[in-house]
């Protein structure tokens, strides 16, 4: 059983999505930000249909996270995440590499009452004023299920270099911090799902931290609405080597399909590296067995 989907745009600023009284997220791209925070689009507020709230937004430890975001934190050199970068031999430092991913326009929104479709234009920007990487991304949120409690998030980036030299695509681990691989689409949680309770599809918990697998959720009680929550990421696909899970549930809860865990991903001028995945919001703690029955309709 669906609902319908409502649809607001405050021009310039977010599109706000709502099912009967809950604004279910807030797509976000044109925010004012610190230029430490890596200025970037973002989706914040995200909750499920009952209203339990299910992304963090500039929290205490990292000011640059917010809700479910494109990040990158090693990019030749520069810092598309935000905060300080990470130097091997001597930790993380300020640097002046922070860059941002600045809005264009969209070439597409369209909502038909079941569900809303974005595409978007950005470029990333260095913090020197220079033009790195031209990106296509697709937003996609249907599949509201109110008997199931649950809807999909579908996101897609195209990424293409345009610096006309080499782009060396790496992380935190790629630069010899050990399980740090976080780059790419990366969900932040609010602290309220700290220690929750992770479950991948080969069966590991959250030692599944580097590892490939095809799905990774992430459930964990609410503050203010009663009952639980389910995270469900779907690793999807890449044009450019493997996905590998970033998965933390302490010190704060946090999900990311790494393209660049372990390697680097190298591209040359003009070429492009795809990314796609999908983000279920659920409310309830689905079990692999529901995860599994989810997947396979």
């Amino acid at each position: 059983m669906s609902t319908a989907l409502t649809v607001s745009h405050q021009h310039g600023h977010s599109i706000a999505l709502g099912v009967g009284r809950v604004e279910i997220l807030r797509y976000v791209y044109g925010e004012q930000m610190p230029q430490f925070e890596a200025p970037k689009p973002f989706l914040h507020p995200i909750r499920t249909l009952s209203g339990a709230l299910v992304s963090a937004y500039r929290p205490w430890d990292h000011r640059w996270h917010k809700g479910l975001q494109m990040t990158w934190s090693h990019v030749s050199g520069q810092n598309f995440w935000g905060g300080n970068t990470y130097v091997h031999g001597t930790g993380y430092v300020p640097l002046e590499n922070v860059g941002g991913m600045r809005h264009d326009g969209f070439g597409v929104i369209e909502h038909d009452g079941s569900g809303l479709t974005l595409q978007e234009r950005l470029t990333w920007v260095t913090q020197g004023g220079e033009e790195w990487v031209s990106e296509t991304r697709g937003l996609r949120v249907h599949d509201i299920d109110t008997q199931r409690g649950s809807y999909a998030i579908d996101v897609h980036s195209e990424l293409t270099n345009v610096r006309g030299e080499n782009l060396e695509l790496g992380s935190p681990t790629t630069h010899g911090r050990e399980n740090a691989g976080y780059t790419g689409w990366f969900w932040r949680g609010p602290r309220g799902l700290t220690g929750g309770r992770v479950l991948a599809a080969d069966g590991a918990g959250p030692e599944a931290m580097g590892t490939p697998s095809a799905w990774l959720a992430y459930t964990g009680p609410n503050d203010e609405v009663d009952g639980e929550v389910t995270i469900l990421a779907v690793a999807g696909k890449t044009s450019h080597g493997s996905l590998e899970w970033f998965v933390r549930n302490e010190p704060f809860p946090a999900i990311a399909p790494s393209p660049a865990f372990h390697d680097e991903i190298v591209l040359t001028p003009g070429e492009t590296l795809t990314l796609s995945h999908t983000f279920v919001m659920a409310d309830g703690a689905w079990t692999r067995d529901d995860v599994e029955s989810y997947l396979s309709r």
